[in-house]
């Protein structure tokens, strides 16, 4: 497949790409951008936005994940060996469990982490025993000023899908002994933050 050359002629080919596809709005806002900057004859900022990849979805997935990183003060410009912007790492990162750790699968985890610019956002792995999610540190995260607003949202977070599951029928994917666990966990550091602000 050859690849994309963005120039001043390619108006067509992305109002095409834009007719033919379903676009997120940030998809149509790129788009925007480079339409203006045909019409601005403005060389220089497609080649920019060529720098991102060799074809229209990876322009403006790359470029939407430079922008994200951008936000937790991420400036490096670097792709993966296919293509993609390669995630920035998160510093001060930090792990904490919830629940029963003897045995895999029985508790939670929480990771904090922040960005260039002291931005903080977190990642969590949630269990019910059986049934369970999560996600990972991202620059789609939220976005907290402080460490100590990222924790209490997660905790908030967890303990909130945590007891919408005490009391559940559905005992295989369900198990109480590690929903209250992990709740008892919850309970104790949250006291711990409340204590520590009253130092």
């Amino acid at each position: 497949m050859e690849s994309l050359v963005l120039n001043l002629e390619s108006k067509n080919q992305i109002t095409a790409y834009m007719a033919d596809n379903y676009l997120m709005p940030y998809e149509a806002a790129i788009f925007k951008e480079m339409i203006t900057a045909i019409e601005s004859k403005e060389q220089s900022q497609l080649d920019w936005f060529s720098s991102f990849g060799d074809s229209l979805r990876a322009i403006t997935m790359n470029v939407y994940a430079y922008r994200k990183g951008l936000e937790f003060g991420f400036t490096e410009i670097a792709f993966d060996k296919y293509g993609w912007f390669q995630r920035p790492t998160f510093l001060a990162q930090q792990e904490l469990t919830f629940g029963d750790t003897s045995r895999y699968g029985n508790y939670s985890t929480i990771k904090l982490g922040c960005g260039a610019n002291r931005i903080w956002t977190y990642a969590m792995s949630y269990s019910f025993g059986v049934a369970g999610g999560g996600y990972g540190l991202s620059v789609y995260g939220k976005q907290f000023k402080s460490r100590e607003d990222a924790l209490n949202h997660a905790l908030n977070e967890l303990k909130s899908m945590m007891t919408k599951k005490i009391g559940s029928t559905d005992t295989t994917n369900d198990k109480q002994p590690v929903i209250l666990a992990t709740l008892r966990d919850i309970e104790k550091a949250q006291m711990s933050m409340i204590q520590l602000t009253l130092f």
